[in-house]
Formats: C-alpha cells, sequence, structure tokens
C-alpha cells in the first residue's frame, strides 16, 4: 500500500496540466499596445498633449488605413501562397478613375462619359470591382499557365494598370461625383467595409475548404498537387480575389477623395504588404491569419499618424518604415529556423 501511495505520489509530482497557448496574434497586439503607449508618452514630451485618448485622432487613423486594410486581405491570401502582388497599388488607380467616370452628374460638360452620367450607384461600383477583377485574373494566368515569377507577373501588371490610368484620365482629374457615389466613402463606411471583408475573409481561411487548400500551397505546393489539389486554378482564384479588392478600395479611394486621379495608390501595395507581413504572414508561405493583418493595418495607422504627431518628418518616416518591414522579415525568418529545428 505505502508502494502504491509512493507511486501515485511521484506520478503527482511529475504531472503537469498542458500549458495553454496563446494565439499567435497576441505578440503581435502586444506590439501594438507598445508602440501606442510610446506614442502616448512622446507626446507629451513634445506636444504636452495627449496620442491616444483623442478620439478625432483615432477616428482619422482608422479611416486611413481602411482602404489599405481591404488591399492587405487580398495581398494576406497572396503571400500565405507564398506569393506576392505588386499591382495593387496601381489597380487602385484603375479602379479608382473608371468607377469616377460612371459616377459623374449629368450638368457637368467634361465628363468622360457624357451619355453615362447619373448612374445609379451599383454601376460604378461594379466597374471599380471588374477593372480589380481583371487584373487579378491576368496575375493568376500568368502566374500558374507561363510559370513566371509572381514578382514579376505582378510588376508588369502594376505598370500596366498604372499606365491605363494615366491613360484613361489624359492626365486629368475625374471629378464632380454623384452625391451618392460619395456616400461611400463618407462616415465609417470605409472602416465598415473593411471589417465585413475581414470578417468574411477569416471565415473562408479558418473553416472553408477554399482556405485549407490555400495553406497547402503555400506549405508545400509539390505536396498540394500529389494530395489531388488544382493549383494552378486556385492561385488564378487567390490572385483574382485579391484584384477584386484592390479594385473595390479604388472604388473607396475614388470616393472618399469625391475625385478618380491617376496617382492614386502610391506605395499602397508595399504597405499593403508591409501590413501582411508585420502582422505575422510568413513570406515562406503556408502561415497567417487576417486577424494578424488587421493588427498590421493598425500598427501602420498608429505609426504615421504618431510620427506626424511628434513632427518626425515624412521623410523619417518612410525609413523607419522601411527598417521596420525588414525587421519583420528577418523575425519571420528567425521563426521558421527555429521550427525546423
Amino acid at each position: 500500500m505505502s508502494l502504491f501511495n509512493q507511486t501515485l505520489g511521484a506520478e503527482s509530482m511529475t504531472f503537469k496540466p498542458p500549458r495553454r497557448k496563446l494565439p499567435p496574434e497576441a505578440s503581435i497586439f502586444a506590439v501594438l499596445v507598445g508602440i501606442s503607449l510610446l506614442f502616448e508618452a512622446l507626446g507629451w514630451w513634445v506636444n504636452g498633449q495627449s496620442f491616444l485618448f483623442n478620439v478625432d485622432r483615432l477616428q482619422i487613423i482608422i479611416l486611413q488605413m481602411a482602404v489599405i486594410g481591404i488591399i492587405a486581405v487580398g495581398v494576406n491570401l497572396v503571400i500565405i501562397t507564398s506569393g506576392i502582388d505588386l499591382s495593387s497599388g496601381s489597380v487602385v488607380a484603375a479602379a479608382a478613375v473608371v468607377s469616377a467616370s460612371l459616377a459623374q452628374v449629368s450638368d457637368f460638360p467634361r465628363a468622360v462619359f457624357p451619355q453615362l452620367t447619373d448612374l445609379p450607384i451599383i454601376w460604378p461600383v461594379l466597374a471599380g470591382a471588374v477593372v480589380g477583377l481583371l487584373v487579378g485574373l491576368v496575375n493568376g494566368s500568368l502566374i500558374a499557365f507561363t510559370a513566371i515569377p509572381p514578382f514579376i507577373a505582378t510588376l508588369g501588371t502594376m505598370v500596366a494598370a498604372r499606365g491605363f490610368a494615366k491613360w484613361f484620365t489624359n492626365g486629368m482629374p475625374v471629378s464632380m461625383l454623384t452625391d451618392d457615389f460619395a456616400w461611400i466613402g463618407s462616415g465609417a463606411n470605409p472602416v465598415i467595409i473593411f471589417l465585413v471583408i475581414a470578417a468574411i475573409f477569416h471565415v473562408v481561411l479558418r473553416y472553408t475548404r477554399f482556405g485549407k487548400f490555400t495553406y497547402a500551397i503555400g506549405a508545400n505546393r509539390q505536396a498540394a498537387i500529389v494530395s489531388g489539389i488544382n493549383v494552378n486554378r486556385h492561385l488564378i482564384w487567390v490572385y483574382t480575389i485579391a484584384g477584386l479588392l484592390a479594385g473595390i478600395a479604388g472604388t473607396v479611394t475614388a470616393s472618399r477623395a469625391i475625385s478618380g486621379q491617376s496617382g492614386m495608390g502610391v506605395m499602397y501595395e508595399l504597405d499593403a504588404i508591409a501590413a501582411v507581413v508585420i502582422g505575422g504572414t510568413s513570406l515562406n508561405g503556408g502561415l497567417g491569419r487576417v486577424t494578424g493583418t488587421v493588427i498590421g493595418v493598425l500598427i501602420l495607422g498608429v505609426m504615421t499618424s504618431g510620427f506626424t504627431f511628434i513632427r518626425i518628418d515624412a521623410y523619417y518616416q518612410e525609413m523607419v518604415k522601411g527598417a521596420i518591414i525588414v525587421a519583420a522579415v528577418v523575425a519571420d525568418q528567425y521563426r521558421q529556423r527555429n521550427k525546423g529545428r
């Protein structure tokens, strides 16, 4: 009996309940909190004002990053498949000018399409989405059927889409848009659109076969092929969705500015990629979540607004942003090496 008790006691002493792992987004959220508190302290030191406890400033941060967030959701899908999409910013411009051209008022003498003015709001919205969808379809088809690296394929469409936007507008802004179209980008509507899109694709990635295939292709493309996944078809879908979301972002951008311009969306693709990488999505593919991307978008927004708040020159902001992207990639590579051990 005593031996039994001793054995039982030894087992109870060695037994440890399994440790509950924190979600991957916890560390990224901690970074967000840390950066926010840093700018709060710097705000009091430099300006004698609060950075965080200002409702108007927080609203501006969220509104500014809503468009980047919409693009980043699509870019997140692409990067999970171990791809890249450099065309997003140019797609924003192309979609913005096309959607704006179908949202002009009838009494504007320099309307792009005088016979297509005062249209119901659905038509310019659809036009912008279709522009993005077509560019995404071209990206996916080039990558799937010609074996062109995603970097080169999307670099080509980036240049082509920007050129199309300049040709379409002849360098002039598309202005005098209807109030209905302007409503899309007013108030909190861009944020609502972003959150709805993020929620949809969070569910898609976590709980659908589409999401499982996306992760499988990024983790091991050859294994995905062997397991019966039609990789080429799936990649076309992924890049088409990314283009579609960039087109929606272009429509929202034109609506917010109440104008469509060929210079819109410059560097948006890099901001989106930065948000995705900061949010924990691996550039090696097979790893990433929409929730992490949302936090990454907020981190970028807080940084941009914080630097402006403490009066840091815009040139330094770009340098710091580039350094953060490199640091996030280095951290990802370090994490991948440790996982392989």
